[in-house]
């Protein structure tokens, strides 16, 4: 078969298998699940390689499901992702009751995409001479539920909030070479093949002061709360140090400003994100804003404790790889406009761990219409979600493998031969972000 016979082919499987993978969606739509819970979602997906004959390891970091399309292990290793969790947003109409969790960020789709990827590409596995394709679904990239996480992370479960994190932790991403997963918006017909947004640091600022009578003797205090005053000023003034290109967005809020008005406060509590375009700006942004909140503390006489967590790395996605899904898209769709969007958007995902470590996109195809983690979400064009995106992966991964896979390590050398970075000292990029 011609490549063009094999990418039709794989259109034509996926277009007959329409109505399961509509199921498939609305099952895990109507049923979400929260991070680290997914265990129905994780049994769609393991039934589904079950019924197609991909063979798979799961219970990965607790739910994740790993596929492979073939048992080699020769050539370039692509990996297609799907997320298994929901948000909390319990006033949506399919919210579970009990846990509140509903599917309006888009996961379900991605699953769906996920497995509509996979039959297409199982059709047509004899024709694929060289690499491999890995399907993985992930867990947990929302990040909801902290204290739930962090119990988990005191038991040993996990070492990071969020899935990808982990799952490069362990091992799990050493064997891919590069990555792509779709995300649903609002743009209906419209191809996104790139985009960017930044990564941020999650802290947590515990000021330590003395309780007094705040009437009587308040000279006999050390007032927390006037310590948080300042840290947050402090932030302001920092600002002005900040440059444009990096996107720093630095947002605080108190969760604690004390016990009773009669009593200076002693134990006041901050929490916020530190948020940047690049590892670099988020680390330099993030010892300023550690140092004025010791500077502020000691001006007070307080003690303070930080708390630093990983939140995600910035997304930088492959443009190469960018381009190819994008021809993809534009020769399956023909009456869609693709567009390539260079802007730095100001929300997170931990894709960027992956687009750090590894060529990674996350192009974006419509279908939704309200407002993304509102009651309003809801999905308007299911093909736009389930078939078309992955309808474009697919074709995609057969232009990366065709003739000797000379497409996906043209792309793979290259970023090797720009970054430092790999699964294996993932650990240390963000011990050094947060060694300040």
């Amino acid at each position: 078969m011609t490549k063009e016979q094999v990418k039709a082919k794989i259109i034509a499987e996926i277009d007959a298998n329409k109505d399961k993978l509509y199921e498939i969606g609305m099952s895990i739509f109507s049923h979400p699940e929260l991070g680290y819970k997914e265990t129905r979602t994780s049994k769609i997906v393991r039934d589904t390689f079950d019924e197609i004959g991909i063979k798979y390891e799961s219970d990965l970091v607790m739910t994740g499901v790993k596929g492979k399309l073939f048992d080699k292990a020769d050539g370039p290793n692509i990996c297609v992702m799907g997320e298994l969790d929901a948000v909390v947003c319990p006033d949506h109409p399919y919210a579970d009751p009990v846990t509140g969790a509903a599917h309006c960020c888009g996961h379900y789709g991605q699953i769906t995409a996920l497995l509509a990827t996979a039959i297409g590409l199982n059709a047509v596995k004899d024709e694929i001479k060289t690499g491999n394709v890995t399907f993985f679904a992930v867990p947990a990239e929302e990040c909801v539920e902290l204290e739930y996480r962090k119990g988990l992370m005191d038991e040993g479960k996990i070492k990071y909030v969020s899935g990808k994190q982990n799952l490069i932790h362990t091992g799990a991403f050493d064997d891919v070479d590069m990555a792509m997963m779709v995300h649903a918006n609002n743009d209906h017909n419209v191809i996104t093949a790139d985009s960017k947004s930044v990564g941020f640091v999650s802290k947590t600022v515990k000021f330590i002061g003395k309780e007094a009578h705040a009437g009587a003797a308040p000279w006999d205090g050390v007032n927390a709360l006037d310590a948080a005053a300042l840290a947050l000023s402090a932030i302001n003034a920092v600002r002005s140090t900040l440059k444009d290109q990096d996107c720093i967005r630095i947002h605080p809020i108190i969760t604690k400003g004390g016990t009773l008005v009669n009593i200076v406060p002693n134990d006041v509590r901050m929490e916020m994100y530190v948020r940047g375009a690049t590892v670099e700006a988020i680390k330099d942004a993030n010892f300023k804003v550690n140092r004025a909140i010791r500077g502020c503390a000691m001006a007070v006489g307080c003690e303070v404790e930080i708390n630093d967590m990983a939140g995600d790395l910035p997304c930088n996605y492959n443009s190469k790889l960018a381009h190819i899904y994008g021809d993809n898209g534009a020769e399956i769709f023909p009456d869609r406009p693709v567009v390539y969007d260079t802007t730095i958007g100001g929300g997170s995902s931990d894709m960027g761990d992956i687009a750090t470590i590894m060529p990674a996109i996350q192009p974006g195809t419509g279908g939704i219409a309200g407002a993304f983690h509102s009651k309003d979400f809801k999905m308007e064009y299911p093909d736009e979600i389930f078939l078309d995106p992955a309808k474009i992966m697919a074709c995609s991964i057969v232009d990366l493998l065709w003739d000797d896979a000379e497409k996906a390590k043209e792309i793979i050398g290259e970023f090797k031969a720009g970054t430092t970075y790999n699964s294996k000292n993932f650990d240390s990029i963000w011990d050094d972000i947060m060694s300040v």
